[in-house]
C-alpha cells in the first residue's frame, strides 16, 4: 500500500519520501498496511501541529528565546523525521520563522535595554532613600518611621528583582553592595540609638529615684521643705525621661511627696492668714484711736496714748505684705507728728536757747537805741539813709528772734 509521500512493503516495513529519496522509517507490526501508513501519518500530523503552534505562538508575541528553543528542537527533529507526510513543507515552514525569531529577538532585546536602563533608574532612587536614611542625625531620626520606610525599600528592591529584567551582573552588584551598605549603617545607627537611649533611660531611672526618695524624706519637715523640694523639682525637669511605666510611678510617688508638703504649707499659710487677719483688724482699730492724738494741743497726752497705741500695735503681730504700708505707714505719720512738736516745744522751752535768746534781744534793743540816738542828732541826709537802714534791719533781726 502506497500514498504520495510514503508506502508500505509486504513485511509492514514502512518508507516514506522525502526530497525525492525514499528511507525507511520504521515496521509496523500491530495491524495490517493501511494501518502501518496510517500510524506514521498520525506522527507526521503531530509534527505538523508542532509547526503550527510555533507559528502561532511567534504570532502572539511570545519571548524570542522561548521560541528560539522551541525552533532549535523542531529543527533537529526535522531532519529525519520518522513519519510519512510533506516533510519538506515543514522544514520550509519552520526555515520561515527564523528570520521572524530574530527580529523578534532583536526588539525584545531593544526593549529590554529600555527596561534594564529603566530598573537600574529604579534601583538608584531605592539606593539614593536607603543612604539619606544612613545619612540622617541619629537624634532627630523617628525610628519607627525610618524602620518602617527600610523595609518598603527592600520589599520594592526584591520585587524588582522578581519581577524585572534581569541586570548586568556588574551594575546590580556595585547598586545592592551600596544599598546593603546603607541598610548595614541605618541598623547600626538603630542599635546605637537605642541601646544609648537605654543607657541614658536607666540613668534617669536611677537619678529620679534618689529624688523620690529625697522627697519622701523631706515630707517630715512639712511646710519648712518647700523652698527645698522645688530645688529636687528642679533636678526632676532636668533628669531627662526614663522608660514611661517607670517614669509615671515614680512621679506619682514624687508628686505625692510634694502633695505632702505643699498641704503642711497651705494650713501653715492659712494658720498665719488668720492670725494676720487678727492683727489688720487690731491695728485698723488702732488708727481709728490715733486719730483722737493732737499733739500741737496736748504734746504730753499725745506722747501717753502714742506709746499705749505703740505697745498694742506690736502686741497686735504683723499683717500681710499688702496690708503692711497702709497701716505702718499712718502709724508713722502719727509718730513724726508727735516727734516734731517734741522737739518744737523743747526748742522753745530750752534754758540755754532762752537764755541765748534774751541776750540777743538786749544787744538788739541796746543798739537801735543808740543808733536812734545818732539819728536824732544828724541832719547828714547820706547819714541818716545809712542809720535808717541799719535800724530797719535791726528791728527785723528782733522781730524773728520774738516768733
Amino acid at each position: 500500500m502506497s500514498t504520495s509521500f510514503g508506502r508500505v512493503d509486504a513485511e509492514n516495513n514502512v518508507f516514506v519520501t522525502d526530497g525525492g529519496v525514499e528511507r525507511k522509517v520504521g515496521q509496523y507490526t500491530a495491524g495490517d498496511a493501511e494501518a502501518a501508513l496510517a500510524f506514521y501519518t498520525v506522527r507526521f500530523a503531530d509534527l505538523e501541529a508542532q509547526v503550527r503552534i510555533l507559528e502561532q505562538r511567534l504570532k502572539s508575541g511570545v519571548d524570542a528565546k522561548s521560541l528560539k528553543k522551541a525552533f532549535d528542537a523542531l529543527t533537529a527533529e526535522l531532519i529525519e523525521p520518522n513519519v510519512v507526510g510533506d516533510i519538506d513543507s515543514l522544514r520550509k515552514r519552520v526555515a520561515a520563522v527564523a528570520p521572524k525569531i530574530e527580529e523578534s529577538a532583536a526588539a525584545k532585546a531593544e526593549e529590554n535595554k529600555e527596561a534594564i536602563a529603566e530598573a537600574i533608574k529604579a534601583r538608584e532612587e531605592l539606593v539614593a532613600k536607603a543612604e539619606a536614611l544612613a545619612a540622617a542625625d541619629p537624634a532627630k531620626t523617628i525610628w519607627k518611621n525610618a524602620t518602617a520606610e527600610l523595609t518598603a525599600l527592600f520589599e520594592a528592591w526584591q520585587q524588582s528583582q522578581k519581577s524585572g529584567p534581569r541586570l548586568p551582573k556588574a551594575a546590580a552588584d556595585a547598586l545592592w553592595k551600596r544599598f546593603s551598605a546603607a541598610r548595614t549603617k541605618v541598623e547600626a545607627a538603630k542599635r546605637a540609638f537605642f541601646a544609648a537611649s537605654d543607657a541614658a533611660s536607666k540613668a534617669a531611672k536611677a537619678t529620679k529615684l534618689a529624688l523620690v526618695e529625697k522627697a519622701e524624706a523631706l515630707t517630715s519637715k512639712g511646710a519648712d521643705a518647700v523652698a527645698d523640694y522645688r530645688k529636687l523639682l528642679d533636678a526632676w525637669k532636668a533628669a531627662g525621661r526614663s522608660n514611661s511605666k517607670a517614669d509615671d510611678a515614680l512621679w506619682a510617688r514624687f508628686k505625692a511627696a510634694g502633695d505632702a508638703i505643699y498641704a503642711a504649707k497651705g494650713e501653715q499659710v492659712a494658720v498665719v492668714s488668720a492670725s494676720q487677719a487678727e492683727a489688720y483688724a487690731a491695728k485698723i482699730a488702732l488708727l481709728e484711736e490715733i486719730k483722737s492724738i493732737d499733739p500741737e494741743v496736748d504734746l504730753q497726752g499725745a506722747k501717753k496714748l502714742l506709746a499705749s497705741i505703740q505697745d498694742r500695735w506690736e502686741k497686735a503681730g504683723r499683717v500681710s505684705r499688702d496690708q503692711f504700708a497702709q497701716t505702718e505707714d499712718k502709724l508713722k505719720a502719727i509718730e513724726a507728728r508727735v516727734r516734731k512738736a517734741e522737739a518744737e516745744h523743747w526748742k522753745a522751752n530750752d534754758p540755754a536757747a532762752k537764755a541765748r535768746k534774751d541776750d540777743v534781744t538786749i544787744k538788739l534793743e541796746e543798739a537801735i537805741a543808740k543808733l536812734e540816738k545818732e539819728l536824732a542828732a544828724t541832719t547828714d541826709k547820706k547819714k541818716v539813709a545809712e542809720l535808717t537802714e541799719s535800724i530797719a534791719a535791726r528791728k527785723a533781726w528782733l522781730a524773728a528772734i520774738a516768733k
